[in-house]
């Protein structure tokens, strides 16, 4: 099959190097260094030291997280509408200019000033939206540039699980040595602020160890859109099934997942009475995140990537409706997360290699490719449950009577079992009955779609030489 001149033939390379997939996750590590403290830690921060109400504290999470979804839809349409493609690619150049500013931003985020408390709550919501709109800035192009590194259906799922595994390397390290960090000093207040560094900086140093090693390979290099092509991308996106699909289920899972990592601090301190059983909770599950992401690649070989995911959305409900009838001490309550957490594994590798199909999907329906705007769609729904994951814990809390740092009572510790088991448990069948019954694409189906759109790119080639020589001729 002859290979469209424009297109480079690293394009068409079946195996990427190690060392590109390797780099590809550092990124991943470097992200959720910065952005799982906001995620796990800046709701206890918010409440506990920086002296938020929970209520207050929880509609700060709705309304930047609610904010930070615009900026990646913002974003992805900046993405796909540069004018000039330079050396360094259409993605790269966003993720070297915002890595610095992030780094700032999310030590600010866990600073304490000694304001009234509106002027605590306007510092709160500046901080994180701030934060938000930088990180969009990184992430979005790092997340969108898989479908311009290969176009291999397993490549993808490699760097995908590549992406996962790297996520819950920063996770564990995170979950084990953050509140460790806090506590060495006296001050909380600046406990929280050399942790932040201290995350940050090795952050920022390996988001840079990602800039300089991986490379884009299938972009097009065609500057400018026509006018009115922006309306017509969003317009595109209308007739994208798996894109929707993806973006309902992720609403799902990505909340469950948040507000289970938010509500594990509340429930180690006030159920389990020890909050130092976090960072041992964190090192079992996510260490069982693990061994599923090794087992992805396998089962995507055997039964797909469709079947895997539902496969991990059926263990997560499992284990949570478990947990929540059987786990009565540290031992149990630990053992149920780790398969609840060996479920989410399988969901959470295959997101980013579905997204990418989805980005194929569409340009084969439509004829318009936006790797941007798709991969910021879907990033809209992911902020958006987060912004779920952030707002309901803290309601929940307010409402059952939570009070910050004392003996709870009953309703309390009820709201933060339920917050733990059954909210996680209730979306996760959802998720298994939304893919099932909805989700479109299929393996060979997607194999299908991408031969197709590689025939039309080697017919378009064609068309143009005969263009040109007809030209030449004339």
């Amino acid at each position: 099959m002859q290979q469209p001149e424009n297109i480079n033939n690293d394009t068409y390379t079946a195996r990427l190097p190690l060392k590109e997939k390797i780099a590809y996750g550092l990124g991943d590590v470097g992200n959720n260094f910065l952005f799982n403290m906001g995620q796990i830690y800046l709701l206890k921060f918010y409440t506990d030291t920086l002296g938020l109400p929970a209520a207050t504290a929880g509609l700060v999470f709705l309304v930047t997280k609610i904010w930070d979804g615009v900026a990646d839809v913002a974003v992805g349409t900046w993405i796909d509408n540069r004018k000039k493609i330079g050396e360094r690619g259409k993605f790269r150049p966003f993720m070297l200019y915002a890595v610095v500013p992030l780094a700032l931003m999310t030590v600010v985020s866990f600073t304490s000033p000694g304001f009234s408390l509106n002027g605590r709550t306007f510092w709160a919501f500046i901080t994180y939206m701030a934060f938000g709109a930088i990180y969009s800035i990184f992430n979005i192009p790092y997340g969108s540039m898989i479908p311009s590194m290969t176009q291999d259906s397993i490549e993808r799922s490699e760097l995908a699980s590549a992406r996962w595994a790297a996520a819950n390397t920063a996770l564990l390290i995170l979950t084990v040595a953050f509140l460790p960090i806090v506590t060495l000093f006296d001050s909380m207040k600046l406990g929280y602020i050399v942790a932040a560094s201290v995350f940050a900086f090795s952050g920022l140093l390996l988001q840079l160890a990602c800039y300089a090693n991986v490379k884009e390979r299938y972009v097009d290099k065609e500057t400018g859109k026509a006018k009115g092509a922006v309306i017509s991308d969003y317009k595109s996106l209308l007739k994208n099934a798996p894109l929707w699909v993806l973006c309902i289920v992720n609403l799902f899972t990505f909340s469950a997942f948040n507000v289970k990592l938010a509500v594990q601090v509340y429930y180690c301190q006030y159920i389990l009475n020890d909050i130092s059983l976090v960072p041992y909770l964190g090192f079992f599950s996510i260490g069982c995140v693990f061994v599923g992401i090794a087992m992805v690649p396998f089962l995507v070989r055997r039964i797909g990537k469709k079947s895997t995911y539902i496969l991990g959305g059926a263990i997560w409900a499992v284990a949570e409706i478990m947990a929540w009838f059987f786990a009565r001490d540290t031992v149990s309550f630990i053992a149920f997360a780790c398969l609840a957490f060996f479920g989410t594994s399988f969901i959470n590798t295959l997101n980013w290699a579905l997204i990418s199909d989805a980005v194929e999907y569409g340009e084969w329906k439509t004829g318009n490719r936006g790797e941007g705007l798709v991969y910021s769609v879907f990033t809209f729904s992911r902020k958006l449950s987060q912004a779920i994951a952030g707002f309901i814990p803290g309601l929940v809390l307010a409402a059952v009577g939570y009070v910050p740092n004392a003996v709870q009572g009953l309703s309390a510790l009820s709201g933060i079992k339920g917050l733990m088991f059954i909210y996680p448990g209730v979306l996760a069948v959802a998720t298994c009955i939304v893919m099932a019954v909805f989700y479109p694409l299929s393996d060979s189906r997607y194999t299908g779609i991408v031969a197709e759109l590689n025939e039309r790119k080697i017919l378009k080639s064609k068309g143009s030489r005969i263009s040109d020589q007809e030209g030449i001729s004339g």
